[in-house]
């Protein structure tokens, strides 16, 4: 939905890269979005590869963007030094991030803005809609098991995601907060970033019509790759409950989140003839074991930490 904004606004949108050639993609569908009237929008690409391999990429693509980009090099395969270079960067009221594979819907921003003008929250999610290949499997297709949407509780956003979300630089729960280093190859570094802002007193909220989509590739449409992604966000969950517990808490969320696994794990066993209820039951059930292991203090698992390795 394209309208006007009460004053003139700035926004950056962040798109941190791999060696990714579907970033043109990416860049080309920004260049296609609908803009209120009064706003001025800056693309900021921070190159996450040891040397600068995404320059010539960007400075090719100039031409076909009607937005000011600016390329950032940020050595090196972290992803939270990425995305702390973008909000170095970013000069703008907002700045919205995006994922390098992902291609915006022609309101996506606009969407985001109205929402952020509607609720004056300090960070705006929008879903993530993954598109599969035929040759992902019939379950996965029909229980869409990549799409990214937020999680409420108790009638609340209390974490989010970076590949999707739109930021309010001059919130109080924002000024100065970056991403942790530490998880830069591991993953959780958006759960952790953004549950710290809403103890700080962030509010989320959610446009549902702020659309972006991102092609689920060969390699992801694994039950392999889903289990080792939802263990990662269990034991990212289990690290955080862990902060600032006692140790009588401790063990009883450790109870809890152990309960919770043998429960989907024998839903799952039940249910075997419904491939996606099992598959479903499953992976939750592997999400909470994460918990657990990190309810225990296990350092998460390097989902990406193969990165420097792949072929892109």
């Amino acid at each position: 939905m394209t309208q006007a904004l009460r004053r003139p606004i700035r926004i950056d949108i962040a798109v941190c890269t791999y060696r990714r050639a579907e970033l043109d993609q990416t860049l080309l569908s920004l260049a296609a979005l609908s803009i209120p009237a009064g706003a001025l929008v800056r693309i900021v690409v921070a190159d996450n590869d040891v040397t600068p391999s995404a320059r010539d990429r960007v400075d090719a693509i100039r031409s076909a963007v009607p937005f000011e980009i600016a390329y950032v090099h940020c050595p090196a395969s972290n992803i939270s030094i990425a995305r702390n270079a973008c909000l170095d960067h970013a000069n703008g009221d907002f700045v919205a991030f995006i994922d390098d594979d992902e291609t915006a819907s022609e309101d996506w921003l606009s969407e985001l803005l109205v929402m952020a003008d509607t609720t004056g929250a300090d960070a705006i999610l929008g879903p993530v809609q993954a598109i599969y290949a035929n040759s992902a499997p019939t379950w996965m297709r029909n229980g869409d098991f990549h799409s990214t949407l937020p999680v409420w509780v108790a009638g609340e956003i209390r974490t989010g995601y970076t590949c999707n979300v739109l930021l309010r630089r001059s919130a109080p729960s924002l000024v100065g907060r970056r991403f942790n280093i530490a998880l830069g190859r591991t993953g959780g570094e958006d759960t952790e970033f953004f549950s710290h802002m809403h103890q700080a007193g962030g509010r989320i909220a959610y446009a549902e019509d702020a659309l972006v989509q991102e092609p689920v590739p060969s390699k992801r449409a694994t039950v392999a790759w889903l289990a080792k992604r939802r263990f990662r966000m269990g034991q990212t969950h289990g690290r955080m409950l862990l902060e600032g517990r006692a140790s009588g808490r401790h063990w009883r969320a450790i109870a809890l989140a152990g309960t919770k696994a043998a429960y989907c794990f024998g839903a799952a066993a039940l249910l075997a003839v419904s491939p996606v209820k099992r598959h479903r039951y499953g992976l939750r059930g592997i999400m909470h074991a994460g918990v657990v292991s990190g309810l225990f203090g296990v350092r998460e698992i390097e989902q990406y930490g193969n990165l420097e390795k792949a072929p892109q």
